[in-house]
C-alpha cells in the first residue's frame, strides 16, 4: 500500500516528524518549512503537509561564533539544541545551514535519530547529472573549508571556489543582505558574474552552498550551468525519509 493510500485510510496519517534545526537564518528556516510542506503536499495531495518540529537558535549567537572562529562553542550550542529536537519527538533532523555543518560531524554520537547532512543529497544530485567539477558559493568558512571539499570528493566531485577577494564579497552579501531578506540586483549580477568566471575555469555546475542564495539566483539565471539548490535538495531528502514507513 502506498503512502498516499495510507494517508487516506488512517488518521492521523502515518508520517515521521522532521526536526528542523533552524534560525540560521530565520529566512532559511522559513524556506525549509515551505519546501518541506510543499513537497509533502505534492506527493500526498489534498490538505496534507509535513509534521515538523522547529528548534530555532538565535542567529546573533551563530554570527558571533562564525566571526570569531569560536567553532567549539558553536558545536556545544547546536548539539544541545539537537538534543532538544530529539526530546521533543523529532524522528530525524536537518540543519538549515551549510556553514554550521562544520560542527555537526558527530551527530550520530549526540542523538539516536537520523541526521541528514546537507552535502549528501547535493552530492547525489551532482552524480546523477554526471558532473565531475562544480563551483561552490557560500559563506567564507564554507568556501575556504577543506571538510566540504572532502565530503564532495568522496563522490568523485572536484570543487572550485571563487578567489579570496570574491569570497569576501560573496560572504558580505550573505550576512548583510540575504539573511535580512534583501536581494539587490547589483548583488545578483555579482554572483552571476562570479559563476560565469568559474564556468570558464571548467565548472560544469554550481552549488548554492548557503541556504539563502537561491533567493538571489536560480537555474533560470544560469541556463548554461547546472544549479544545485542545497535548500531544496536537503528538504526533499528529509521528505523522502519522513514518508518512508517501517
Amino acid at each position: 500500500m502506498s503512502v498516499t493510500e495510507l494517508a487516506n485510510m488512517n488518521r492521523p496519517s502515518p508520517m515521521k516528524t522532521i526536526g528542523i534545526l533552524g534560525g540560521m537564518s530565520d529566512k532559511a528556516t522559513m524556506e525549509y518549512y515551505k519546501f518541506i510542506n510543499n513537497a509533502i503536499n505534492a506527493r500526498l495531495g489534498g490538505w496534507e503537509i509535513g509534521e515538523t518540529l522547529i528548534q530555532g537558535v538565535n542567529f546573533g549567537n551563530i554570527e558571533y561564533y562564525v566571526r570569531n572562529d569560536e567553532w567549539e562553542e558553536a558545536r556545544v550550542y547546536l548539539e544541545q539544541k539537537a538534543k532538544l529536537l530529539e526530546a521533543g519527538g523529532a524522528d530525524l533532523i536537518v540543519c538549515v545551514s551549510n556553514t554550521m555543518h562544520r560542527v555537526l560531524d558527530r551527530m550520530d554520537q549526540i542523538v539516536s535519530i537520523p541526521f541528514i547532512p546537507i552535502t549528501t543529497p547535493t552530492a547525489e544530485a551532482i552524480v546523477r547529472k554526471g558532473l565531475k567539477k562544480v563551483a561552490l558559493l557560500g559563506t567564507q568558512p564554507v568556501m575556504k573549508a577543506q571538510y566540504i571539499k572532502q565530503a564532495y570528493a568522496k563522490y568523485g566531485i572536484d570543487i572550485v571556489v571563487p578567489s579570496p577577494e570574491q569570497q569576501h564579497h560573496i560572504d558580505r552579501i550573505i550576512f548583510d543582505e540575504l539573511v535580512k531578506g534583501l536581494t539587490p540586483d547589483t548583488s545578483k549580477q555579482y554572483y552571476l558574474d562570479v559563476c560565469k568566471e568559474l564556468a570558464s575555469l571548467g565548472a560544469q555546475g554550481v552549488i548554492l552552498g548557503c541556504t539563502e542564495i537561491f533567493l538571489l539566483i536560480n537555474q533560470a539565471d544560469l541556463p548554461d550551468m547546472h544549479v544545485f539548490n542545497t535548500t531544496e535538495l536537503h528538504c526533499n531528502a528529509a521528505v523522502d525519509m519522513a514518508l518512508t514507513l517501517p
